[in-house]
């Protein structure tokens, strides 16, 4: 579904290219192959709700108040997607 029009987004959005990994179309065929049926929207959500886990654990560690929709903003943001990406990377062989 296309954002409305004159929509903004404050950080702007993250791609596979950007991000350095697959596209949510190539992770659901991938997915798919593997015999769990999903689609692109679905692999979008897995990774949001994932990313929101992790937003909560961040926010309970340093005692911030956050709802529901602060957290889904939070694992939206490619600003904090590539902050996680490279935590992972450095603590990769630990």
């Amino acid at each position: 579904m296309p954002m409305p029009k004159g929509y903004k987004v404050k950080s702007g959005y993250s791609t596979q290219k950007m991000l350095g990994g697959d596209s949510y179309q190539v992770i659901s065929n991938k997915m798919t192959e593997m015999g769990h049926k999903m689609n692109h929207s679905t692999a979008r959500n897995i990774f949001i709700d994932a990313l929101k886990k992790i937003a909560k654990e961040v926010a309970d560690l340093y005692e911030v108040k956050c709802e529901d929709k602060d957290l889904v903003s939070i694992a939206r943001n490619p600003i904090f997607q590539d902050a996680i990406i490279q935590f992972m990377r450095e603590n990769k062989n630990e």
